[in-house]
């Protein structure tokens, strides 16, 4: 059976739904930058049909990565509005806790690199403190806030950046 993710046009707009994973260890959040995007994203990426999200992010995780990982609670749903690389979007987002044992920040930039579906991936630890995730230009744009503050139960946000 061919892998079908959940992606597609819809009159000149793009639907997208995605999980990611939330990791932090010692007040660094891993993220992650494609190629050379002017962007950085949380690890993690579409879910395909038939899956359940914790599962697609699993998957995700796996291909990525390579390292063993334990996945957490759900922290948040999203949607999430915004126009890239001329094309508007609408995004569905599950955001997981998850944790890579024995994995920390070293210094090293990047922390680790993988190639995934013909791109390059860069992974670095970034400090929540300070504007280390602003300057990044971590998306969407909710989450800075959120990593540094996050609420005691799984949130549900609604995020628009189209213009008025």
């Amino acid at each position: 059976m061919s892998r079908q993710i959940i992606s597609f046009p819809v009159g000149g707009q793009r639907f997208n739904f995605r999980v990611a994973a939330i990791i932090l260890v010692e007040n660094h959040v891993l993220v992650c930058r494609e190629d050379d995007d002017a962007y950085v994203m949380l690890p993690g990426g579409r879910v395909e049909l038939g899956e359940p999200s914790a599962f697609s992010l699993e998957r995700e995780i796996a291909e990525e990565l390579a390292l063993p990982a334990e996945l957490g609670p759900l922290l948040a749903t999203s949607e999430s509005f915004y126009r890239r690389q001329g094309e508007d979007f609408h995004e569905i987002g599950f955001f997981y806790a998850l944790s890579l044992p024995g994995q920390a920040p070293d210094g090293r930039s990047p922390w680790l690199k993988r190639r995934d579906e013909g791109h390059d991936l860069y992974f670095d630890w970034l400090p929540l403190a300070g504007d280390a995730l602003e300057k990044a230009n971590l998306l969407p744009r909710w989450l800075p806030d959120f990593l540094r503050d996050p609420p005691a139960v799984p949130a549900h946000v609604v995020y628009d950046e189209r213009p008025a």
